[in-house]
């Protein structure tokens, strides 16, 4: 494509990245002579992915807004469509974690602006997060990617109940596949906000599943206790933007905008870089665009498991058809299936949860721990919410069943490529709800025994074997014991049970410690 004009107009000059849908390229308008980004639709996406190429581009049509990309141009050139867009010399906001409050006050409220100015226009983003966030050499922030943006009366292309956006940045709404509005946006931002302030996430873990609770239950830690320095005032700011229900947020952008002004000082803060962005870096964009080893690949490479022959085949040669897959290889077991992953180092791996031998549960938490990069989505023909959790649990980024036709299933693909959720429809809100009641729930007899013995230094392996519990048992019974104790970590949830008095320390001294050696 470097060299090639597209309609006699757009000359494409380099290669500036690639998603799972579409390739964008730095180009030239030879008409208007400025540059240009120019992003190209992948041939053979499905009907789904082309409705939303051409959403994002109704909801970029739709503003003028010095805060957010703008559209110039769209077309089809030799049946590639392609959208023409303000190319943004700048950096990701992401390269901004952490940065000093006066920064964040600054580029913060520039971005709650330009949400507002969208939402007046009846356009939620539904994907904020630092990755679509550009900073300019001037400190001018620059709102991108509206795939996921979703005008008032334009038609759905995902069903309801179906998780979208990316897991650390989503909204409890859209954790559970909720109507969304305005204010999911904001919930958003107010992660990106707290970010940039502290450093790290507000919720963090190792699976979706969890991932997703701690969003819809769980109290963000204060921004205090990670940075001192932060001003009561503005953790308020933060706090308020992150709360559960929507009703109690800030119920518009521009609102959270005068907030967050409000928490400094007359004067306190400039929109330009020199409050303490480093010039240098203004660089290091055009340095990757004309960098190959840059360049991301095109093909997704995938290992397939399953023992039905009949099936595996099927669908491998429906994904060798596609020129965007590649079938490194397939398996007819747990064994074959783990070795072919760590052998390969494929970006996806297509599971079977039930095989001869070790099943798809068993070894996920190996894949997890030995290849913590390829992405996994699990099919299956049992439609069986716990069973879904202990994949998700195990490490399962997805979950489709087995019914799932073709097209969907190469959508699930791309889309755990771009780590999105793949949950399938109303799954989602299903297991949310459900660990939601169980959280409610007493302490069992088994899980105040599994406590007693934690508070007694066993492992999770001496525990299982001395109450007779499976390591696959254990791992849910411990995942559930810290869903209701509210707790990140074994030790705590001990410590949590002593002190509400679910064990008691009279039941800890008649309890013989472990053998040691």
């Amino acid at each position: 494509m470097i060299g090639k004009k597209l309609n006699q107009r757009y000359e494409i000059l380099a290669h500036i990245g690639e998603g799972a849908t579409s390739t964008v390229y730095l180009g030239r308008d030879s008409l208007l002579g400025r540059d240009v980004a120019i992003k190209v639709l992948l041939p053979h996406v499905r009907e789904s992915t082309r409705v939303r190429f051409f959403q994002e581009a109704n909801a970029a049509a739709q503003l003028n807004h010095p805060n957010i990309m703008a559209l110039y141009d769209m077309g089809k050139d030799s049946d590639r469509d392609y959208l023409v867009v303000e190319y943004i010399d700048g950096d990701s906001l992401a390269s901004y974690v952490p940065s000093a409050p006066e920064l964040v006050v600054a580029l913060g409220s520039q971005i709650a602006r330009a949400l507002h100015y969208a939402h007046e226009n009846d356009i939620i983003h539904r994907d904020i997060k630092p990755a679509n966030i550009k900073v300019t050499p001037q400190g001018q922030i620059k709102i991108m990617d509206l795939g996921l943006a979703l005008p008032r009366e334009a038609k759905r292309v995902t069903a309801p109940g179906m998780v979208i956006g990316t897991p650390a940045y989503i909204s409890p709404e859209q954790a559970q596949g909720h109507e969304l509005d305005r204010r999911t946006d904001i919930y958003s931002l107010g992660i990106v906000l707290y970010e940039m302030l502290t450093g790290q996430l507000p919720f963090n873990a190792d699976d979706i599943t969890a991932l997703l609770l701690q969003h819809v239950q769980q109290p963000p830690p204060p921004p205090r206790l990670i940075k001192p320095d932060i001003t009561p005032s503005l953790e308020h700011v933060i706090l308020k933007t992150l709360e559960k229900r929507k009703d109690r947020r800030f119920q518009s952008a521009d609102l959270l905008a005068e907030a967050l002004e409000a928490t400094l000082p007359v004067g306190g803060f400039t929109t330009g870089r020199d409050a303490e962005i480093d010039q240098s870096s203004a660089t290091r964009q055009t340095g990757r665009l004309n960098d190959p080893n840059a360049r991301p690949r095109r093909m997704i490479k995938v290992v397939m498991a399953d023992d039905h022959v009949l099936l595996r085949r099927a669908l491998a040669s429906y994904l060798e058809a596609n020129e965007e897959f590649l079938v490194l290889a397939e398996a007819s077991d747990g064994d074959q299936a783990l070795l072919r992953t760590l052998e390969l180092q494929p970006d996806v791996l297509l599971l079977d949860l039930n095989m001869p031998g070790k099943s798809g549960l068993d070894i996920l938490p190996s894949i997890r721990e030995q290849a913590p990069d390829v992405k996994v989505l699990v099919l299956t023909g049992r439609d069986d919410d716990i069973y879904i959790m202990r994949a998700l649990r195990a490490g399962a980024h997805g979950y489709l069943l087995k019914s799932t036709d073709e097209s969907k299933l190469m959508d699930a693909i791309r889309k755990v490529m771009d780590d999105e959720i793949v949950l399938g429809r109303g799954i989602a809100g299903k297991i949310v709800s459900g660990m939601l009641n169980d959280a409610d729930n007493e302490l069992t007899e088994t899980e105040r025994a599994v406590l007693l013995h934690v508070a007694a230094g066993y492992s999770d392996e001496q525990i299982g074997a001395k109450l007779n519990v499976p390591m696959t048992e254990m791992i849910e019974i411990m995942a559930r014991i810290m869903t209701k104790l509210k707790v990140r970590d074994r030790t705590n949830a001990a410590l949590r049970a002593l002190r509400d008095g679910h064990i008691s320390l009279d039941d800890l001294h008649e309890l013989r410690p472990p053998q040691i050696g």
